[in-house]
């Protein structure tokens, strides 16, 4: 029940030292400079040591879904990309709106037993936006937090109800911001692309009006709200500004929104179809400075896998998604810190300690006496990005052919290796 893995040059947010670190009974016992024992040796000589990344936004798609994900391949693919922990959204088939969902997807967390799996439970009855789910019950069977993803919550009414009610049970909404009236069918951003490209678009505004309501009922009923997937330039400014005031509000964004920029959809290539959608390069750009200054506190995924009949269709019959759990650290590093933006705690900061933080998950850290969640990661390893071998059964991605750095090397899971070496 001994690990030691040794050599490597430990990260945390609070920075970088070489040291051997030892395991015992899933738990860190010992970070040392030299550890002597006599146990199973993971060498991480030339490596990086990471706390376990943590992603608090993909879907799995199991329950109903199944043919774009499972709960076994979504966590085979988590532990490929070096996470130890994700939290699933609910709009499944059945929708995660109740005990027996969230009991279920528990269930097949410890059958797969490869990644920790925290499911988000449903805001509101079938994602309806109508009345409101069993929040008590579902936070009783293991729901870390509640989102209707896919969809904002129009009511007014009814969202600030459900943000009081999920406080009172220590549960944050995730708020996924898009004024559906105003999208009104929206492929893509609206601007000169899409005029190119013949495509409806989607004003940023739809995405802002909604970010602001959210942050006024949070600031109205002094209660904490978490922003999805930001992706517009004015969305940082309005969280920007809510942080200053005092706001209680927390906000992530995702590679491809300070990776790419609107001008991939000229191609047509349905993989570059995303909700909300890429925008353009000064919202990268915003993007970028959010999560340099700390408006936008972590990077997640919106790992959304889709079967190769959902996206070989005309671009506006294809499903919004990116299947990125795979590839979302190594963009991360290559864009990010190799280009001077972040440093490497840093990074890893907004991957994995402030993930845990935000939704109050045990992991997130490197320390004696923390789990043993631990991700090894070659910086220096080069390789090109094909979906085609990506282990999820989702393919769409729009970084095919892209050049990256920092190959995940061994992922381990409290205590135990679930991928790697």
């Amino acid at each position: 029940m001994k690990l030691l893995i040794k050599n490597g040059t430990v990260v945390t947010p609070e920075g970088e030292r070489r040291a051997d670190v030892l395991i015992e009974d899933g738990i860190i016992s010992e970070i040392a400079e030299t550890v002597k024992e006599d146990c199973k040796t993971v060498d991480a000589s030339g490596k990086h040591v990471l706390p376990g990344l943590i992603d608090i936004h993909v879907h799995l798609r199991e329950p109903g879904y199944e043919g774009k994900e499972d709960i076994e391949s979504g966590s085979k693919a988590a532990v490929a990309g070096g996470f130890t922990q994700v939290c699933c959204m609910p709009n499944t088939n059945p929708v995660c709106d109740n005990a027996v969902v969230v009991s279920y997807i528990k269930y097949r967390e410890s059958q797969v037993n490869l990644c920790k799996i925290n499911p988000v439970g449903a805001i509101t009855r079938g994602e309806d936006g109508t009345a409101m789910a069993e929040i008590g019950k579902m936070k009783q069977a293991g729901a870390v937090a509640l989102s209707d993803d896919g969809k904002s919550v129009m009511n007014s009414d009814i969202m600030r109800l459900a943000m009081e009610y999920a406080s009172g049970f220590g549960l944050k909404c995730l708020c996924h911001c898009e004024d559906k009236d105003l999208v009104g069918g929206g492929v893509v951003n609206e601007g000169y692309n899409s005029m190119l490209a013949g495509l409806k678009g989607s004003l940023r505004a739809a995405e802002d009006i909604m970010i602001s309501r959210d942050i006024c009922l949070a600031e109205s009923l002094s209660v904490p709200v978490h922003i999805c997937h930001v992706s517009t330039y004015s969305g940082v400014d309005i969280i920007r500004s809510a942080k200053k005031r005092g706001v209680q509000v927390t906000a992530e964004t995702c590679p491809h929104y300070f990776i790419l920029t609107d001008d991939i959809i000229t191609s047509y290539d349905t993989n570059t179809k995303v909700n909300p959608p890429v925008r353009e390069d000064k919202d990268r750009a915003a993007i970028i400075e959010g999560l340099k200054d700390g408006t936008l506190d972590c990077i997640v995924t919106d790992h959304a896998p889709h079967a190769l009949k959902d996206k070989q269709v005309e671009y506006n019959l294809a499903a919004f998604g990116i299947s990125g759990i795979e590839t979302s650290f190594a963009l991360s590093y290559t864009y990010l810190v190799k280009t001077g933006h972040l440093t490497l705690p840093q990074l890893v900061g907004k991957m994995s300690a402030k993930p845990a933080e935000i939704l109050s998950l045990t992991g997130g850290c490197l320390k004696e006496g923390a789990p043993a969640d631990i991700t090894v990661v070659d910086l220096n390893a080069k390789y090109v990005i094909d979906g085609a071998k990506f282990v999820s059964k989702g393919k769409n991605t729009p970084f095919n052919g892209y050049e990256v750095y920092g190959k995940i090397v061994c992922t381990v899971v409290d205590g135990d290796i679930k991928f790697g070496e």
